[in-house]
């Protein structure tokens, strides 16, 4: 009887039982659901993580103990997407994870002292505070060197644990890894779980500025220097000597700076910046012709035909004395522009354009046979005037290039084989295909006028170009007009240039050419950091543009 009340004691009890254990798991079911909604979004596209329970989703069986912390990562988010950046980034490892993004507390920490300027800036940029050398922790950003043989603008950014660390080979690379995270934050975004692994395609990524035709002020050229710095451009090349003026300050010859110039404290301003950008400025001195600014002052100098008419820009290169006054202002400005190269021009010397050199100018024909003997003509006299300003740049430790249409096919003398050819155009008389340049061993730069060249105007047959063009058909191989080149040249075409030219130069106003030229130079350097065809549609590129600003 006794056994009998037992049994239906424990019979009575077990709904109550029941009911408790199934409160017990609403409870801790409730619990992590709570857990999973605080955690941070995992990236743009607000995704909390496939197969996460959110407040009110049914579920078969509870767990068999409530947990003690947040879900893992692992487990509590999807994989991440690729971050989406201009130029596009090479390669991206996904993960799960919340990501990250600047918060209050927040920190830029570096592993070595020499990243300090790498730093501050991307703190001051994120709004986080600069700590210097110093352990991090989380909701710090990490930025160290690495002793890998890799390229030196390769990076690989890692973001995991809350943190991001971003290391290189060297200072370069850590600063184009600060540029991707930068662009994967804008204006509230999280930077997604993961790994990125990128480097550039070319070594030479660079815009060139006409400021010798049309002013620019130093304001402008530096909100360029940034604007370049944050798309991964390391190169400006500044063409400050033409027909139309002579824009930088000059110690040597003060007579021949136009009235609208950059003070050399202006030239040291926009050159530390672009360092900082690890930008290098390119200058450009043309010669032997484009020097009419030159001559205004030293009229002297001016080349004459048989005639005695003046040849306009050009200086007659079988007089030592225009030598001399160009190799002053190259001697003059090496100290201003420290980069490792230097532009000498050397395009359209009008001497050469004419049908018959030696009868229209009979000084020059004798000067080539003086100087190189019988059998040599005045493209000979043009190459050796070449060659000399070549000698001179070489002494400062500069690379040189030329113009595409100032290296001459056979004669007597041939051009340095140090100077690059920075490639233009195939329009110009006797005029050679890039695959003569490249067989031969020279080293090419691109500056494809049929896609490259904003003139500002549109004179002659140029028409603005367009982003959408350059995204869509050019690539480093596509020297001259629209065909690429052989494939086996790659390694020997160094990069390319966007460049603006100013020949009419009211047509805009300084404000214009930036917007002009905006899409444009995104559309370049994403060919130039990784040539095959985007991962995005122009559209879809354009949109990411206008969301990045």
């Amino acid at each position: 009887m006794n056994a009998r009340r037992r049994r239906a004691a424990a019979r009575r009890r077990r709904p109550a039982l029941v009911a408790a254990i199934a409160a017990a798991a609403a409870v801790t079911l409730g619990g992590a659901a709570a857990a999973t909604v605080a955690l941070w979004p995992s990236g743009d596209d607000g995704a909390t993580g496939a197969g996460t329970p959110s407040a009110g989703t049914a579920i078969s069986k509870p767990p068999k103990a409530a947990p003690s912390t947040s879900p893992s990562p692992s487990r509590s988010y999807a994989l991440s997407r690729t971050p989406r950046t201009i130029p596009a980034v090479r390669d991206h490892t996904p993960a799960r994870g919340p990501g990250w993004r600047p918060a209050s507390g927040g920190r830029v920490v570096v592993g070595d002292a020499g990243l300090a300027d790498e730093g501050r800036l991307l703190a001051g940029e994120l709004k986080l505070a600069y700590a210097g050398e110093t352990a991090p922790r989380d909701g710090d950003v990490e930025l160290g060197l690495n002793s890998t043989d890799a390229n030196p603008e390769s990076y690989t950014l890692t973001v995991k644990n809350r943190r991001v660390t971003i290391t290189a080979p060297a200072q370069a690379g850590v600063f184009y890894g600060t540029r991707t995270l930068k662009q994967e934050v804008h204006d509230g975004a999280t930077a997604p779980e993961g790994e990125v692994r990128d480097q550039p395609a070319k070594p030479r990524r660079g815009f060139m500025l006409d400021i010798a035709r049309k002013h620019f002020t130093a304001g402008w050229i530096e909100d360029r220097v940034r604007e370049l710095g944050d798309l991964k451009f390391n190169e400006l090349g500044l063409h400050f000597s033409d027909d139309q003026g002579f824009r930088i300050q000059s110690d040597s010859h003060p007579e021949i700076v136009s009235k609208e110039h950059l003070t050399k404290d202006e030239v040291r301003r926009i050159v530390a910046l672009a360092q900082s950008r690890h930008l290098t400025v390119v200058p450009e001195i043309d010669s032997p012709g484009h020097l009419g600014a030159v001559i205004a002052a030293h009229p002297d100098l001016q080349l004459r035909n048989a005639q005695g008419v003046a040849t306009r820009g050009a200086v007659d290169i079988s007089k030592q004395a225009s030598a001399d006054i160009v190799d002053d202002l190259l001697n003059e400005y090496a100290d201003l522009f420290p980069g490792g190269y230097w532009h000498l021009g050397g395009d359209e010397y009008q001497a050469l354009t004419v049908s018959n050199p030696a009868a229209s100018y009979p000084q020059l024909a004798t000067a080539a046979v003086n100087a190189y003997g019988s059998g040599a003509g005045i493209a000979d006299l043009a190459t050796g005037w070449l060659n000399d300003r070549a000698k001179v740049v070489s002494g400062h430790d500069r690379t040189p290039r030329a113009w595409n249409d100032g290296f001459f096919s056979g004669g007597k003398v041939q051009a340095d084989g140090d100077l690059q050819v920075a490639y233009w155009t195939g329009k110009e008389i006797g005029a050679r295909r890039p695959a003569e340049y490249l067989s031969a061993g020279r080293k090419v730069l691109n500056y494809n006028d049929e896609y490259l060249y904003y003139v500002l105007g549109q004179p002659q047959t140029f028409v603005y170009p367009t982003g959408q063009r350059i995204y869509e058909q050019w690539t480093p191989l596509v020297l001259r007009g629209s065909t690429p080149v052989s494939r086996q040249y790659d390694g020997q075409i160094l990069g390319g240039s966007f460049a603006v030219w100013c020949d009419l130069a009211g047509s805009q106003t300084q404000d214009q050419v930036a917007a002009g030229v905006r899409m444009p130079l995104r559309a370049t350097v994403q060919k130039l950091w990784d040539p095959d065809k985007p991962p995005l549609s122009w559209a879809d590129f354009k949109k990411l543009a206008d969301r990045l600003g």
